[in-house]
């Protein structure tokens, strides 16, 4: 072959510079999306996904469908008042809402996330115990301590960049589900086409799964990190927020949605792989994270337990700073404290401070002697319960010119942000109608 044939088959096989950028571009934006929809598959997440596909089989696939814009309204309305406010969600309601209703917001918030802290260091301690025998309860503030530790002496952005890759272990799901030979026509029907049933342990379901999926402190962490990332660029003054362009906004959807498909893919799989695993053999009540890891035998054989616990930790060590940071913004923010973790201790000691203690609340909890399935369980419905009024802040912030400006919510997101509320406060309702 001749220099200048070589030349032109290696061009021809070069893809194309737009698409090379336009690949790259995409890439460069993610941001705050996908880390929230990476933190969304948290361990109340991935048990929550486990105790649904084991007691419902196939049935409840069409959740993950039916969530996926719901929280994509909601994350993409936190993002854009984040962006074009230059302010978290806590500090938007302090500006526009009685302080009543600020305190409101901050109370619904604590309470979820010192429940879903403690729930998700029981979850990482039991896999812990699972793999090394060691109980659970030395666990347990090993992995606060190690969480705090890393918060205080290094960065979020560093956990985030080592403990990111430890989430991969969840495309584990995907394969088990295709290896697991599931009966493809009941899973097409069951995606679908929605079966709803009205007994208190579907609606129960029902609110976990869109409480671990559309999550209180994830609207307050996408919101803070845009503001993080505004002024990372240089927007500090009002009037650089408010020149706050298309493209930009654009990129902030694109960031989104991509981090929200990530976790509803992983939720979708994981209820897929314990429908085809354990429901199909008898195992309808998931009790012990043994049972849960066992839906990943028919990929890993004995290695299903290393799996499991790899992927739970590496999913906690990215949600609990989420839960205790989130937690912290908003204090901060209604309390008028310099607060971010891109700061040391020194400079922000109340907002670390916050840190600590709902930390420490968190653990406290972990000794009550609720099981760890149960109490991972228990917080997604927690948080379904309570996320509701919160949506409604959201939308009626996103919706004022005051607020956003030009760049107030499109007709679209605010139907969907309603329907949102709606549907959660109406599961909410009806579960306790029920039991």
């Amino acid at each position: 072959m001749s220099e200048s044939e070589f030349h032109l088959q290696e061009k021809i096989s070069l893809p194309p510079p737009a698409q090379v950028g336009r690949v790259r571009k995409f890439f460069a934006n993610l941001g705050p999306g996908v880390i929230t929809g990476a933190a969304d598959d948290d361990p109340s997440g991935i048990s929550t996904y486990s105790v649904t596909g084991a007691s419902f089989g196939y049935m409840p696939l069409w959740m993950a469908l039916f969530s996926f814009p719901l929280m994509v309204s909601v994350q993409l309305m936190c993002a854009r008042l984040g962006l074009v406010t230059g302010r978290g969600l806590a500090g938007a309601v302090a500006l526009h809402f009685p302080r009543w209703v600020l305190w409101g917001a901050c109370g619904l918030l604590i309470i979820a996330n010192v429940f879903n802290i403690g729930a998700d260091l029981a979850g990482m301690a039991e896999a812990s115990e699972m793999m090394t025998g060691i109980p659970a309860y030395f666990w347990t503030p090993i992995y606060a301590l190690l969480i705090i530790s890393l918060l205080f002496f290094s960065s979020y952005r560093l956990i985030a960049r080592v403990f990111k890759w430890l989430t991969l272990v969840l495309f584990a799901y995907i394969l088990t589900a295709l290896l697991a030979k599931p009966d493809w026509h009941a899973v097409l029907h069951a995606t679908f086409i929605p079966h709803v049933e009205w007994s208190s342990t579907f609606l129960t379901t029902f609110v976990g799964i869109l409480g671990t999926t559309i999550s209180p402190y994830l609207f307050f962490w996408q919101a803070a990190q845009e503001v993080e990332n505004g002024r990372a660029q240089g927007k500090i003054t009002d009037q650089q927020r408010e020149e706050t362009t298309i493209e930009e906004l654009s990129d902030v959807r694109t960031d989104v949605v991509a981090g929200m498909f990530f976790s509803n893919l992983v939720m979708f799989f994981i209820i897929l792989t314990t429908a085809s695993t354990l429901h199909a053999h008898g195992i309808t009540q998931i009790e012990t994270a043994k049972q849960a890891a066992e839906a990943l035998c028919p990929l890993a054989g004995d290695s299903a337990y290393l799996l499991f616990t790899i992927g739970l930790i590496g999913t906690g060590m990215l949600a609990v700073p989420v839960l205790a940071g989130s937690t912290a913004y908003a204090v901060a923010e209604a309390k008028g404290w310099r607060g971010t973790l891109d700061d040391s201790p020194r400079l922000s000691q109340k907002f670390y401070a916050v840190i600590v203690i709902s930390m420490l609340l968190g653990l406290i909890l972990d000794f009550v002697g609720v099981s760890a399935v149960k109490m991972l369980f228990y917080s997604a419905v927690l948080n379904g319960m309570l996320a509701p009024p919160l949506i409604v802040l959201v939308v009626l912030l996103t919706s004022k010119h005051e607020v956003m400006g030009k760049h107030v919510s499109s007709p679209i997101l605010r139907c969907l942000g309603w329907t949102t509320a709606v549907i959660m406060g109406g599961a909410a309702i009806g579960m306790f109608v029920t039991l």
